[in-house]
């Protein structure tokens, strides 16, 4: 125990040393969201690696889909590096940094906003971000204090409040340069951790090779006289698997805190170099957590719930109990690592988000336009400061209200984020990504995905999930490019010229 508190203590205070260190740069408003846009590729690459994996993957999903489909779970793994991350980084990265600087855009609202020519859009896309991001984060919450509570006794209420309380600090005192060097620590963390723990699993079980051994001969749910192929290549359920493959990794393109990352990136090639770092970052961080919990039907049937079904968040903590002080210790500092760095872009993202788009919804000019009257510098100085200030209030704000929930979570951490997901990434992928391409995207096809998306999850769930929330997501998403496509060849073209001017910045 002294162990685990002793290296907790100190990796707290280091997290919050950076704050301090950071929060000069931290006292305008494109210093507070973006770092000034002057983050280094390495910086960059590991803030995007851990605001995508989160106690949320280590705990929720990998335990769930781990008991699923055994170990081609790990196929989500590889799922999330090649196309949540090498594809995500080489189709959007440097249209992102090049057109949102472009058009002076520091949230993804504004960039609907301002490339679609709609302050109505920029103002519902900052909604639905601000709502839909908060079960993701009372999922992350949830992830991380089930995990604690194992490592350290300390009841599940104090742990949420404790990590709540916490990344509020260091997010509140530097804005995104504290959490991008933080990001940076806790991504060390968190490729040596997890490399540490399959080696200790693995070896609890005999070896790799006993293990997987014993997996493969384990009978089907419902079926006990039938193997359940929970150690070939694309397990008992592939198609189920292949919706869970393109939520998961495809969602990334969607999500305003994931897209961010790259408006603060310094220049192209930087870009280049934190493709590479990020995909190799998540092949190993994913690829490391599902292959783990694919040995979670190893390890014995976890606890039911009071509703009869099996509490899927608690495979993975059941797996670990069993392992040394010291490697619990790093575990604890895993999650703690991937959990805080999430948790921190969350309300980063959704407090700027609030901000800019809703309370301080400034009318910009386009590149070329002449702007009508000018600000007196001291002014605009003033209420620089003054929106940073507004953006730390709601950070305290979106923490509180998430920590409800957490408090007392709906459902399982992978249906919190599917839901999550489904919602952000059906409403803004397609558009934010044809936008990015094509100059026919009109403005009402923007409106019709936003439609599309967030009314497909919420019907799903208001009438009990009949489709499986992970499933409904993958639909929301891939859906949104038809949608987006047809209703832009039916309805009238954005004016021209302007569609120009925003797309002068790839010449």
């Amino acid at each position: 125990m002294f162990i685990k508190v002793l290296l907790t203590i100190i990796f707290l205070a280091v997290m919050v040393a950076v704050g301090v260190y950071s929060r000069k740069q931290a006292s305008s408003v494109d210093g507070f969201v973006l770092g000034g846009r002057s983050v280094g590729p390495w910086l960059t690459a590991f803030a995007y690696g851990t605001s995508y994996f989160s106690a949320v993957v280590f705990v929720g999903y990998a335990g769930q889909f781990g008991w699923k489909y055994g170990l081609s779970s790990t196929w989500i793994g590889i799922g999330n590096a090649l196309i949540g991350s090498l594809m995500a980084w080489l189709v959007l990265g440097r249209r992102t940094k090049l057109m949102t600087q472009h058009i002076e855009s520091r949230t993804m609202p504004d960039f609907f906003g301002t490339r679609f020519d709609s302050q109505g859009l920029r103002v519902v896309a900052s909604v639905i971000a601000f709502v839909f991001l908060i079960p993701y984060t009372a999922g992350v919450y949830k992830g991380i204090s089930t995990l604690f509570e194992m490592g350290f006794g300390i009841p599940y209420e104090y742990c949420v409040v404790i990590m709540a309380l916490l990344t509020a600090v260091y997010v509140i005192l530097g804005g995104y340069k504290a959490t991008a060097m933080n990001d940076f620590i806790q991504g060390i963390i968190m490729l040596f951790g997890i490399v540490a723990v399959i080696i200790a699993v693995v070896n609890v079980q005999g070896g790799l090779t006993t293990a997987v051994s014993k997996l493969a001969a384990l009978p089907a749910d419902g079926a006990p006289d039938v193997n359940g192929g929970f150690a070939s290549w694309f397990g008992p359920d592939p198609w189920n698997l292949l919706g869970v493959v393109i939520l998961t990794s495809l969602g990334t393109w969607g999500l305003p805190q994931m897209v961010g990352k790259f408006y603060s990136i310094t220049d192209e090639s930087a870009i280049r170099r934190g493709t590479i770092i990020s995909t190799v970052f998540a092949l190993i961080v994913a690829g490391g957590c599902y292959f783990l919990g694919g040995f979670g039907r190893l390890f014995g049937t976890p606890p039911l719930l009071p509703s009869g079904k099996l509490a899927f968040d608690s495979i993975v903590p059941s797996m670990l109990v069993t392992l040394p002080d010291v490697l619990i210790a790093l575990v604890v500092l895993l999650v703690l690592s991937a959990s805080m760095s999430t948790l921190a872009s969350l309300v980063l993202t959704s407090s700027s988000t609030m901000t800019l788009d809703l309370i301080y919804r400034d009318k910009k000019s386009l590149p070329g336009e002449v702007q009508e009257g000018n600000i007196d510098d001291e002014v605009s100085e003033k209420v620089e400061r003054r929106k940073v200030v507004v953006m730390r209030v709601l950070i305290v704000f979106f923490i509180v209200i998430s920590l409800m929930i957490a408090l007392n979570p709906p459902t399982f951490i992978a249906q919190l984020m599917g839901i999550s997901w489904g919602a952000l990434a059906g409403a803004f992928l397609a558009p934010f990504m044809l936008g990015l391409y094509w100059r026919g995207v009109t403005t009402a096809s923007v409106w019709a995905c936003f439609v599309w998306g967030v009314g497909l999850t919420v019907v799903n769930m208001l009438l009990g999930n009949p489709i499986n929330p992970i499933n409904c997501g993958a639909i929301a998403m891939l859906g949104g490019f038809p949608v987006v496509w047809l209703v832009s060849l039916l309805t009238p073209k954005m004016d021209g010229q302007k569609v120009s001017q925003i797309f002068e910045c790839y010449q």
